[in-house]
């Protein structure tokens, strides 16, 4: 920038200074723009500007409201093979007889952000000698196997292993002392047998389960899916809180009693110093109870009208979030997710004939639920992965 002033303007000492001072100034202002601590991309601030004021422009990619955009098709995906040899025979759509695969190519578009593309080695440079762990229901499951799918690709193959321990399950990725894992823990709060050999949901006990919980360094939680079961699909025969027996409750009054338990476990018990904590949205089905069926759906669908399984858990999760001491990030991925009725396995969770695909396709019996691999769990991931 040049600045022309003629020679009687600049007679003055006055005026001499003032020319100087616009100098300096422009010339902090240019190299300002190119800290190199500047990495979210805006313009340094005055330093009479409030810290937290820089610290949340610093974090703007952070803070982008994640769930509210569109799905755009990108030849470039998907991130990993179908192949990968960590998938569950469920999810393998591709090696079960799915004939097409454009649902494998849907990305994610932020209105007012973008997720970075996944990149497996950055990503495990990031969770170099951390812990990883996700803890839910089969859901969570599904996010599992495409985080591991989503980073196994650089590894070589002597320098990873996967190992099991009762309820939980762990990737290792050696070099760089990083392990995924997964809990299987789906309502969080503990389900014990009865001496009458009852199964008895435990609404104020999650020790248990949380035992396995300390010491990690990311935890990702879901849980809603079990809640919602009907009476005939229920995994329990009575609650309990305290010595109280309950026969009936409303499912989410239940939900909200189990939630509770656990956000007073991660106030009491976590250190937000030591461990980031991310509870992850429920993920619509999409069977005929909603009013829809993903069987030979083959794109994602124009709008989706969030029912009652859905919203209500949304609801009672964001109320207890809001009540916890501890920072807990919101991985809202239930409305994004509601629209891809075409990235469930349907029929193809199997490996099957086709006569046996037209008659399950007719009779609606198919998995509506989970998802197909690679597919919509690795845009999870892709957000989880754009926090750090």
């Amino acid at each position: 920038m040049l600045i022309m002033l003629s020679s009687n303007y600049m007679a003055t000492p006055k005026t001499r200074l003032l020319f100087c001072f616009l100098l300096c100034t422009i010339f902090h202002f240019q190299l300002s723009l190119q800290d190199p601590q500047d990495e979210v991309g805006f313009l340094v601030q005055p330093d009479y500007v409030n810290n937290n004021m820089l610290q949340m422009k610093r974090d703007s990619r952070k803070r982008c409201d994640f769930s509210v955009g569109k799905w755009v098709y990108d030849e470039s995906y998907p991130l990993y093979d179908p192949n990968c040899p960590y998938l569950s025979t469920a999810v393998a759509c591709q090696i079960n007889g799915r004939p097409d695969s454009d649902y494998e190519k849907w990305k994610w578009r932020p209105n007012d952000c973008s997720i970075p593309r996944f990149d497996a080695l950055r990503f495990l440079g990031k969770m170099r000698r951390k812990r990883i762990m996700l803890v839910g229901d089969s859901i969570m499951r599904n996010q599992w196997e495409s985080l591991v799918c989503l980073v196994q690709g650089v590894i070589p193959t002597g320098r990873k292993r996967v190992t099991y321990n009762g309820p939980a399950m762990a990737f290792h990725a050696m070099d760089f002392d990083t392990s995924i894992e997964f809990y299987w823990a789906p309502l969080l709060v503990e389900l014990k047998k009865s001496p009458e050999n009852k199964r008895v949901l435990h609404l104020d006990l999650i020790e248990e389960n949380a035992k396995s919980w300390r010491g990690v360094d990311i935890l990702i939680f879901d849980s809603a899916h079990w809640w919602a079961h009907s009476d005939q699909t229920s995994s329990w025969d009575y609650y309990m809180e305290g010595n109280n027996l309950i026969r009936n409750m409303n499912p989410m009054v239940a939900y909200q009693k189990g939630l509770n338990t656990w956000a007073r476990w991660v106030d009491l018990n976590l250190d937000p110093q030591r461990t980031k904590v991310i509870f992850r949205s429920i993920s619509p089905r999409h069977n005929r109870e909603n009013g829809w069926k993903c069987y030979n759906q083959k794109q994602p669908l124009p709008f989706f009208s969030l029912q009652k399984h859905a919203s209500e858990p949304m609801v009672v999760l964001k109320g207890v979030l809001k009540r916890m001491r501890f920072p807990v990030y919101l991985q809202d991925i239930t409305t994004m997710t509601a629209l891809r009725g075409d990235g469930h396995p349907s029929v193809y969770r199997k490996a099957i004939n086709q006569d046996e695909k037209q008659k399950q396709g007719k009779n609606h019996s198919s998995d509506c639920s989970h998802w197909c691999l690679p597919g919509v769990p690795d845009i999870w991931n892709e957000m989880f992965s754009a926090l750090f």
